[in-house]
């Protein structure tokens, strides 16, 4: 679940389809995406999760696997 919706924020954010999105798809790498990027889609987590995600753990978070692990423990929390 929580992959599904990331996706569809990813999407908005770096124009792509969402289908090409993967647990593997990297931000920078895969998606070009910038640190401006980055934050967009952090806050676009945060919104859909209603979840606060500090900057040292964003900093972490360069990979889609990374971002589901980050919802999920916040969730967990």
């Amino acid at each position: 679940m929580e992959f599904e919706k990331l996706q569809e924020i990813i999407a908005d954010v770096s124009n792509v389809d969402p289908n090409e999105v993967t647990m593997e798809t990297t931000f920078a790498d895969d998606l070009g995406a910038d640190s401006l990027d980055v934050f967009q889609i952090v806050m676009g987590i945060e919104e859909e999760f209603d979840i606060q995600i500090e900057a040292e753990e964003a900093e972490h978070i360069v990979s889609v696997e990374d971002a589901v692990e980050a919802i999920k423990k916040k969730l967990a929390e």
